[in-house]
């Protein structure tokens, strides 16, 4: 049974193919009576999902995920949870990690043209629009201009970890992320944790508050091993489908991983708790 819950979605404002406000529209369409607007390095898409919400039976919570790094080039994910998203000192950092998204961006064409595969940089622009670019700009670039027949084949042939146009970027490491998203009164969670369940204990020490357990792709069994490391350590199971759209990556469609209502409840608890001036 699904509960109508999805809280790990993109939008235009990163790297995903709808605008905030269709994401609510598609979440309104498929009966959600929850969703969480989770873009990379950006906010910017917030106050158009709450607008587009507004009086309306859909919760949208305010939501963030940030690439961080451990152990050489090992990348983990955060979420944030009800993020207060004009929070200052968030605002600044993730537009350093924006900033060095371009500058990764620009190399990774550099490298493309050298290999004999080149890209204008306005039509990577183009297709990020106004939203934080990534490489799946670039991977749409690619399969427009024929070079590869997919984005999945764009990252596995070129652009993907160990391809000949990778380029690694500046990241924080993933204590920082942690206290930067509870600096904005959020809850961080990490994301899809399956490959990387031994960083859980030293992150729970730096205040990690959740767990993704219900993942696109995760077989029951995963799940379940996820959801028993959530109870040992005392935090919240949330999950998501990572929707991006169509043609982008091969997640799963919005609203198609069933999440249980509790994972809402428990992360407006929490959010409660961290904003209650008596603690």
């Amino acid at each position: 049974m699904n509960n109508g819950v999805d809280l790990h979605l993109h939008s235009t404002a990163s790297d995903g193919r709808y605008a905030p406000s269709q994401l609510v529209q598609l979440a309104l369409g498929k009966a959600l009576r929850a969703i969480a607007l989770t873009d990379h390095d950006t906010t910017d898409g917030i106050e158009e999902a709450l607008a587009a919400a507004q009086q309306t039976s859909l919760t949208v919570i305010p939501g963030v995920e940030i690439s961080t790094n451990v152990s050489g080039d090992l990348e983990l994910h955060i979420l944030g949870y009800h993020i207060n998203h004009r929070h200052a000192p968030l605002q600044k950092r993730l537009q350093e990690l924006r900033e060095s998204r371009l500058v990764r961006a620009r190399e990774i064409l550099r490298l493309l043209a050298k290999a004999g595969l080149p890209l204008p940089w306005e039509r990577v622009l183009a297709m990020a629009g106004h939203g934080s670019i990534g490489r799946p700009h670039i991977a749409q670039a690619m399969v427009e201009a024929g070079y590869v027949n997919s984005v999945e084949n764009a990252f596995r042939l070129y652009i993907g970890r160990g391809g000949p146009a990778y380029v690694e970027r500046y990241k924080l490491a993933p204590e920082d992320a942690i206290a930067l998203v509870r600096q904005a009164g959020g809850v961080p969670v990490l994301a899809h944790p399956s490959q990387v369940t031994e960083y859980i204990p030293s992150l729970v020490q730096a205040g990690l508050a959740g767990l993704e357990v219900y993942y696109n792709g995760y077989e029951e069994a995963e799940k379940q091993s996820l959801a028993k490391l959530a109870s040992k350590h005392g935090l919240i199971a949330t999950g998501g489908s990572d929707f991006h759209g169509p043609g982008i990556t091969s997640a799963a469609d919005l609203g198609q991983v069933d999440v249980p209502w509790s994972a809402v409840e428990r992360l407006l608890a929490q959010w409660q708790v961290e904003r209650d001036p008596r603690r």
